[in-house]
């Protein structure tokens, strides 16, 4: 049985019920078997732990890992090409993305989150063609990549049956295009159209396969209420109650997904989930945009979790969320980077800073997401989201060892005047330059800069290589498709 002590200034072990840090001076914290096993003063639980591995020391200090809520792929659509658009737009755009290998793929932003601190993720799998078979391997490599790495992930692939390109039937909008677009669109929209019953079997298939793994976890993927039929609302709910596994759904992240649920439901997308009885402590709500007010209060009454996705809403032109109507109605928000940060990365220290940054509104007494409240979107409301739960987010006795060791000498060096309250020190000023080490599960992961388990350089040379190659046929076949589609899906939503 082997324990590790890590030891610093200060450890954050979570937050109280008001969203005051929990902090504890000159302590230690024990790990063994992977999970917290005392936290208590470094004097104490080193003369009670002789034997233990010792790590950190003065100068240092700890946080609970930081949890990417809301993730999808590794590079970038803009480094693969895309530029920022509306969303709309830009999902057709991506017809034009070049392949990359999962296991790259994975590894490439798993590098970037780990390095700002981030030790679980939320990973939904938006789409793949092929067969079951296919996507299930296609999963099994993420996954591979997420445990080579060393990173614990929740997984899901999404869960879609209809209006593939734009808010309307496949073959709708197939036939108003000219002749010579209709059979490559047919094709291409084809090679996603899994059924609903075999979603489902990979849904079943990847939670018995990962039942025994304490470092993934399976949950379910509706993607969004135009890409889900009433069927497929039924099924997300049977799932989720035969099983009891968390669902993560997009929602009202544009105004036009508003009138979408409107013309479809004479209503609210969010009371429209209500009636399938998706609503609950089970779901979360990822962009949540353009929620009403009674939207909110309805979410707040069910007991639903929103996921905040601040860098895509404004990259993407989706619009503003709500935060601090979010925070003030208690519902629990985790934060995502989304497909990318404002810096196309995904260093969740970034995104903490700027979702403090861009919800203050004007006024003396306008209110404002408070830097304690950020972090805690950041580690226990994202923990939330997830199967992992209360065994992630936090550092009390039990819990997973994931955590982060940061030298606070360099990041308040040459000053920082030590009235400033922790957290908001944390937020304003952490990088990734500042982590000295990543533990997950109680294993390191990164130490001085260096993944332990993965060689950073080589992967990134491999990259560099299979997509410095000249496209392959199918891929210059897409984005001239891209190309061709783009200004009939701009047509599409001229009239919305």
């Amino acid at each position: 049985m082997t324990e590790t002590l890590v030891i610093a200034d200060r450890i954050l072990v979570g937050f109280g019920p008001d969203h005051t840090p929990d902090l504890r001076e000159d302590a230690a914290l024990l790990i063994r078997d992977g999970k917290v096993a005392a936290i208590g003063p470094a004097e104490t639980l080193r003369r009670d732990h002789p034997d233990a591995e010792r790590i950190g020391g003065s100068g240092q200090v700890v946080i609970p890992g930081l949890i990417n809520a809301h993730h999808h792929v590794g590079l970038t659509p803009f480094q693969l090409g895309v530029p920022d658009l509306p969303l709309e737009l830009w999902i057709a755009a991506r017809i034009g993305l070049r392949e990359v290998a999962p296991r790259l793929d994975t590894l490439f932003s798993a590098f970037e989150m780990i390095a700002s601190g981030v030790t679980t993720v939320q990973h939904l799998h938006a789409r793949a063609p092929g067969t079951p078979e296919g996507v299930l391997g296609r999963a099994d490599e993420i996954l591979s990549a997420y445990a080579e790495i060393g990173m614990r992930v929740s997984y899901s692939f999404a869960l879609r049956d209809q209006n593939r390109l734009v808010y309307a039937a496949d073959q709708d909008f197939v036939a108003t295009l000219p002749e010579p677009l209709r059979a490559p669109t047919a094709e291409y929209l084809g090679a996603f159209a899994l059924p609903l019953s075999d979603q489902v079997a990979i849904f079943d298939a990847l939670r018995s396969r990962y039942a025994g793994d304490p470092m993934t976890a399976i949950q379910i993927g509706p993607s969004n209420l135009h890409w889900l039929s009433d069927a497929a609302l039924e099924s997300a709910a049977e799932m989720s109650g035969r099983t009891g596994a968390p669902m993560h759904i997009h929602l009202l992240e544009t105004p036009y997904q508003v009138e979408y649920a409107r013309q479809r439901t004479g209503g609210s997308a969010v009371a429209h989930l209500d009636r399938f009885g998706l609503l609950g402590p089970q779901t979360t709500l990822g962009h949540a945009v353009w929620m009403t007010a009674d939207d909110l209060a309805l979410c707040a009454e069910r007991g639903v979790c929103l996921c905040h996705n601040c860098s895509s809403n404004l990259r993407l032109k989706s619009g503003t969320a709500d935060l601090n109507g979010f925070l003030a109605s208690g519902v629990p928000v985790a934060m995502g980077i989304d497909e990318a940060g404002i810096n196309d990365d995904r260093d969740m220290m970034q995104e903490m800073r700027l979702v403090q940054t861009l919800h203050r509104p004007s006024g003396h007494s306008s209110p404002a997401p408070s830097a304690a409240q950020v972090l805690q979107m950041a580690t226990e409301y994202g923990a939330a989201t997830t199967p992992f739960a209360d065994r992630v987010g936090r550092l009390e006795v039990g819990c997973e060892a994931d955590l982060v060791l940061l030298d606070w000498s360099r990041l308040t060096y040459p000053w920082q005047d030590p009235t400033r309250p922790f957290a908001e020190v944390l937020v304003r000023r952490a990088r990734p330059e500042f982590v000295l080490q990543v533990l997950i599960g109680g294993r390191s992961v990164l130490k001085d800069g260096r993944f332990v388990n993965v060689d950073r350089d080589q992967i990134l040379d491999e990259i560099a290589a299979s997509l410095g190659r000249s496209p392959q046929i199918c891929e210059q076949s897409r984005v001239q498709l891209a190309a061709d589609l783009f200004p009939h899906v701009d047509k599409f939503y001229a009239n919305w």
